[in-house]
């Protein structure tokens, strides 16, 4: 079999991180240094995949920097025209592509209340960047497959490389510096399990669960399985899912647990434990051998993973094994029924 240009494209993920990190390091300090003092709270405006890299913004931000993070209603700005007063605000745009209108009116409002904007983007060149005070290159070259991933995970390296500028912490600048290593060794130990998707091939529907940090790699997860495989997967916070959504779990059922070790760890813990005991079909993304024994298809992580950076890391697992499905149930995985690569909405 070919390899699929989106196989490709996970593959390329952690050279396409060591770019970013090499050309904006130094760039995201004195940005960082620019921007202290002259807000109290993020906004983001985002869309699709890249509305998933601000979930994970609202951890980062909130545990490294203290900072509440918004999600925009981008409708406020364009449909309804009743934009909120934005006071206080960094207002930033993510957009792989920086064409969809919506968000680049989001960025022109703020702009016009004089706050300070950022767009983080794949094209420097694009309407979004234009419309923006600052921008942040993604360097993750061109994304051909219609479904992304490296300028997911190279919007997620550049919020953490932001949260940690702001806080000037040289320790997690360090432990960025790790992640292409990491995501080379997660991909690396993938391979051989891909062929075990082929298991899941009538799977019509699932659901994904993380908390914290990976809040975000559940909802990404969840995209990509829909995106690629046209099964309905829902994301939920394992603490959402205990108030209602686990009464669907029953004897085979299919159910993913994003669950690397950190604070919440214990949590997820007790939650798959449950779900064993119910007959769940447990697919689990973890570095924990007692979790992981405890699957019907575990997929590992690497040990050590700092607990803030693991997103980057435990999203691959999901996209490898979106795209074996896509490809054991005969689909194309590099063009999707009814996508098209650059979505405009207002």
């Amino acid at each position: 079999m070919s390899t699929s240009i989106l196989e490709q494209e996970i593959n390329e993920q952690p050279l396409a991180i060591q770019r970013l990190l090499d050309n904006e390091t130094e760039h995201v300090r004195r940005l960082a240094a620019s921007l202290r003092g002259r807000f109290d709270y993020v906004l983001i405006a985002a869309r699709g995949t890249s509305d998933n890299a601000a979930r994970y913004a609202q951890y980062a931000f909130g545990v490294y920097n203290r900072l509440p993070v918004a999600l925009a209603t981008p409708s406020l700005f364009t449909l309804y025209d009743r934009p909120p007063l934005l006071n206080g605000a960094l207002v930033v745009g993510i957009s792989q592509s920086g064409q969809s209108p919506d968000i680049g009116a989001v960025i022109s409002e703020a702009r016009r209340q004089g706050r300070p904007t950022l767009a983080i983007t794949n094209d420097p060149a694009s309407p979004l960047a234009q419309a923006a005070e600052e921008v942040i290159p993604l360097h993750a070259g061109p994304e051909r497959a219609i479904a992304a991933t490296k300028t997911y995970t190279t919007s997620l390296t550049t919020l953490a490389l932001l949260s940690a500028a702001l806080a000037a912490d040289e320790q997690r600048y360090a432990q960025l510096r790790q992640l292409p290593d990491l995501m080379r060794q997660t991909l690396t130990g993938l391979a051989p399990l891909m062929a075990r998707a082929e298991r899941y091939r009538y799977m019509g529907h699932c659901v994904v669960i993380g908390r914290g940090y990976n809040f975000a790699t559940a909802f990404e997860i969840a995209l990509k399985i829909k995106e690629l495989t046209r099964a309905v997967a829902e994301p939920y916070s394992s603490a959402d899912f205990r108030h209602g959504p686990i009464a669907m779990v029953g004897r085979g059922f299919p159910t993913l647990v994003v669950a690397p070790t950190d604070t919440v760890a214990d949590d997820l813990r007790s939650l798959v434990s449950d779900l064993k005991d119910l007959g769940a079909e447990l697919l689990v993304i973890s570095e924990d051998e007692v979790l992981l024994s405890q699957a019907q298809l575990p997929l590992p992580l690497p040990p050590h993973i700092p607990a803030w950076l693991t997103p980057l890391v435990a999203v691959l697992p999901g996209q490898c094994f979106s795209l074996a499905l896509a490809q054991a149930k005969g689909l194309n995985p590099d063009q999707p029924v009814g996508l098209k690569k650059v979505t405009e909405t207002l």
